[in-house]
């Protein structure tokens, strides 16, 4: 074994060289001045004291040291001066010379194991970095995931954040469709819903496939447990059959392979498996793509542990986001159904205003997403999101389902007369034209008995001209009473002949004297436009007030907890003189000044009704301006209703 003191650096490098005891120490490094030991992941920089007269030496040297290790000086005391200027800039140490060689064995032991102790700590401090980032990353995506309600949307965010997470280039999610092992619910089947490649654009079809273990997301379906492939090309000649295969046509057909795969289960909170996340190629470099034959080979690694784990942990809040996603879908679907419903109730009542609900959502949202894009005037800063405009619409679909609450004969009233009490007067009429015959019959009959047949035919051609006179004033009495009866205005000088009409008497057949028309024959004719007397009208403007209570007893939740309000104020005018409340501007909500403009314009272009014609889009829009006019319509609001001709949405051209 070699002995003698070391002297100098050059006789250093000769003991590791030569020297058992210093065997473990490998030189990394061997220059004039300088040799670097490295002892596992440690290293050591023996340097010459003479590199203080050398300041472009003792500079990288000192770099080094605080980066890579621990630099020592070797020389003699007189050659140490000056040293402790150095410790603050790297962690050095001085080795006098000569120095023993079991000195020397035992300092090195001393110096490595430090080391050695130093790195380990930086790699623990640097596995803590990255699981704390990692913490932080899933953190953050959970966020994510949870926000998102679009099922297609979540789909691909969980794609994309799992193969971020794990530095796949690409990916697949697939879906369970159908209730695997249920006999009465069909074949359960993985629908591929999403597709993502950093490296080269894929042609995405949907399509479906067997739950089965013919292929490799069945199989994981099916065991409920991740598959980690490293190569996918080494799965027939491994030796080692796993039962699935790998179909090899879209590398065939893209040129792209697939190599190493990672696919991993989602499963719900009940433990159904409901979804499969595929990821494809793993890569160091996040950055690098994949396009030559030889990439695919150099560049992808398999997914290890860690990412098998960090997968996991995001399917498993995917599984729950998903599941979330699909119950939020259920439930708008299920408010969808109820809505329809609700539309086909109000509709069935009076089906001559069949489709004005749609049309007046379909009007007010058009409206309310053309408000959201102006950038001028006092709704410039109005904006609508996604579950606004939802919310707009279902208020604008349920805005007249109080009418459900309202009578349906004053629902569907076209006419100031019911059918019946108009059927009732003119019997009541043929009754009076019948009794004035008889009378006339009679007056004849007894004055042949008084005077004798040849003296009263004289007098008959007299008394038939007054029953003709007389019938004829009956006439024209009910052709008056029905030309009142339309919904038009009434003529002037209309309401004193109504009441002078009444006036007339006749005899019913239980000898009682009776007017000719009624108190409320009398009260409904003399309506002086439309069809509604005064109690009608406020028994119909009540749908409002029937329409907020009705719709306040729905929990519908925060995003829509204004369909209410809004759909109970669409009847409100700006001066207050709307109704049910009588609001002022102020108090009116803005989607409710948009359906009142949506309301009155479908209510005077909608399809002919018993009770009016329908007017064309000009006239409408006049009759809204005289509305804007006396301060009843919003102006602002009308002027992007016109100006986006936002009524094309019902009515084309």
């Amino acid at each position: 074994m070699p002995s003698g003191d070391i002297r100098s650096l050059d006789e250093l490098g000769a003991a590791f060289r030569d020297d058992p005891r210093l065997a473990a120490y490998t030189v990394a490094a061997l220059e004039p001045g300088l040799i670097e030991v490295r002892v596992g992941e440690a290293a050591l920089l023996f340097a010459d004291a003479r590199v203080f007269t050398a300041p472009e030496r003792l500079t990288p040297l000192l770099a080094r040291a605080r980066d890579e290790g621990r630099l020592l000086l070797l020389g003699s005391d007189s050659e140490f001066d000056g040293a402790a200027l150095l410790r603050d800039q790297a962690e050095l140490w001085l080795v006098p010379l000569p120095i023993s060689r079991v000195r020397l064995d035992v300092t090195l032991r001393n110096h490595g194991e430090a080391m050695l102790r130093r790195v380990e700590a930086r790699v623990q401090g640097g596995l803590a970095d990255r699981y704390g980032h990692e913490l932080s990353e899933l953190t953050a995506i959970a966020r994510l995931l949870s926000s998102e309600r679009d099922v297609v949307k979540l789909l691909g965010l969980i794609l994309e954040k799992t193969r971020h997470v794990t530095g796949a280039d690409a990916g697949s999610v697939y879906i369970v469709e159908g209730r695997i092992g249920d006999p009465e619910g069909g074949e359960a089947r993985l629908r591929f819903m999403v597709s993502q490649n950093d490296s080269t654009a894929i042609d995405f079809r949907e399509f479906t496939l067997p739950v089965d273990e013919k292929s490799i997301v069945g199989a994981a379906v099916i065991g409920r447990r991740p598959i980690n492939i490293a190569d996918l090309h080494a799965l027939a000649t491994d030796g080692k059959p796993r039962g699935f295969r790998h179909n090899r046509d879209l590398d065939e057909k893209t040129g792209y392979r697939a190599r190493s795969m990672l696919t991993v289960p989602m499963s719900s909170p009940h433990g159904e498996v409901i979804g499969v996340i595929q990821l494809i190629n793993r890569k160091l470099d996040p950055r690098t793509r994949l396009v030559a034959g030889e990439d695919f080979e150099r560049l992808v690694v398999p997914f290890d542990r860690r990412s098998e784990e960090l997968a996991e942990t995001l399917a498993a809040q995917a599984g729950i986001s998903l599941e979330n996603a699909r119950l939020y879908e259920d439930i708008r679907r299920l408010f969808e159904g109820f809505v329809n419903a609700s539309v086909a109730a109000i509709e069935s009542r009076d089906p001559t205003t069949s489709g004005h609900s749609q049309r007046v959502a379909t009007l007010t949202c058009a409206l309310a997403s053309t408000v959201d894009r102006v950038d001028d005037g006092p709704y410039a800063a109005l904006r609508f999101t996604v579950a606004d405009l939802k919310q707009i619409e279902y208020a604008g679909l349920l805005h007249d389902f109080g009418k459900v609450g309202v009578r349906e004969k004053v629902l569907v009233k076209a006419k100031k007369l019911y059918e019946h009490d108009r059927d009732l007067l003119l019997s009541r009429f043929d009754y009076i034209r019948k009794s004035i015959e008889a009378a006339h019959l009679r007056r004849k009959l007894e004055r042949v008995i008084t005077v004798g047949v040849d003296r009263a035919a004289d007098e008959f051609a007299r008394s038939e001209g007054e029953l003709r006179d007389e019938l004829a004033q009956v006439d024209d009495i009910v052709a008056f009473i029905l030309r009142s009866n339309e919904p038009t205005v009434l003529d002037e000088g209309s309401f004193e002949r109504l009441i002078d009409i009444a006036g007339h008497l006749y005899t019913d057949p239980y000898g009682e004297r009776k007017p000719f028309l009624t108190a409320a024959e009398i009260e409904a004719l003399k309506v002086p436009r439309g069809s509604l007397t005064l109690g009608e009208r406020v028994e119909i403007e009540r749908h409002v007030v029937h329409t907020y209570q009705f719709l306040a007893t729905i929990p519908w939740g925060r995003e829509m907890r204004n369909i209410p309000r809004i759909a109970g104020a669409h009847h409100e005018k700006l001066d207050g003189t709307g109704y049910p409340r009588g609001l002022k501007s102020a108090e009116i909500p803005v989607e409710s000044k948009m359906m009142a403009i949506a309301d009155i314009f479908d209510a005077l272009t909608a399809s002919d009704r018993p009770y009016k014609r329908a007017v064309p889009v000009d006239k409408a829009l006049d009759i809204l301006r005289a509305e804007v006019k006396h301060g009843k319509c919003d102006a602002d609001l009308f002027g992007v209703f016109v100006e986006a001709r936002v009524w094309t949405r019902v009515i084309p051209g």
